[in-house]
This record gives structure tokens, sequence and C-alpha cells, in this order.
């Protein structure tokens, strides 16, 4: 990820902004369309309590827990693919 003896080009320091950038947006969408997947049944149609009941907490329960989730493996999988396959190599054919 580091080039010209450990410094950062802009390139790679732009790419790491927009990960950090997508990283909570995509996990924020993902957790809205789950939460609405699970708790819009019990929103739009009349549902007798206990069901309606347990698909808003499920929903609840399971928003941030993706939402972490997403962030989590988006910038883990970004930090991974940014480090050299080889390190100490500067080109692919050497």
């Amino acid at each position: 990820m580091y080039a010209h003896g450990g410094r950062r080009t802009r390139a790679e320091h732009d790419a790491a902004t927009v990960e950090i950038g997508y990283a909570p947006a995509g996990a924020a969408f993902a957790a809205a369309v789950l939460f609405g997947a699970v708790a819009g049944p019990a929103l739009l149609f009349p549902l007798p309590q206990l069901p309606s009941t347990v698909l808003l907490r499920l929903g609840l329960a399971l928003a941030p827990v993706v939402l972490v989730a997403r962030v989590v493996s988006v910038l883990v999988h970004f930090r991974r693919e940014s480090q050299p396959s080889q390190p100490g190599r500067t080109n692919p054919d050497s």
C-alpha cells in the first residue's frame, strides 16, 4: 500500500478515503434493506400483536449487527487487497 519508502501516494490516499466513506454508507443501506425486509410486513400489514412485535424486534436487533459486520468486512477486505502479495518486489515481472 505504501510506495516510495513508506509514504502513501495520492491515489492510495484517495482510495483509502473512498473505502472509508463507502463502508458506512453501504452498510447503512444494507441494514436499512434488511430492516425493511424483516420488519416491513409488521409496519405495512395489520398483523396480530405477537408476530408484529417479534418482527419489529428482530429487525431492530439484526440491522445493527449487519451494519457493523458490513463495515468491518469492507475495511478488512480493502486492507487485505492493498497489501502486496510479494513483499519487497516492486515490479510484478521481477
